[in-house]
């Protein structure tokens, strides 16, 4: 369960990077903060897919 909640923060904080990113017009940094978010939120969703919230067996 703990690794679903990091990854899960991990997304919330690259989802504001590319709100931020966007703001700011910087080209690099929407590349890799939308790479961020792409991984880490795949990653949380299929966690929460095959491991169930919070953790069912």
């Amino acid at each position: 369960m703990g690794l679903v909640i990091i990854t899960a923060l991990v997304t919330l904080l690259a989802l504001f990077a590319v709100v931020s990113t966007f703001k700011n017009k910087n080209a690099l940094g929407i590349f890799f903060s939308l790479a961020t978010l792409g991984v880490f939120g795949w990653f949380t969703v299929m966690t929460v897919l095959h491991s169930g919230y919070p953790g069912g067996h």
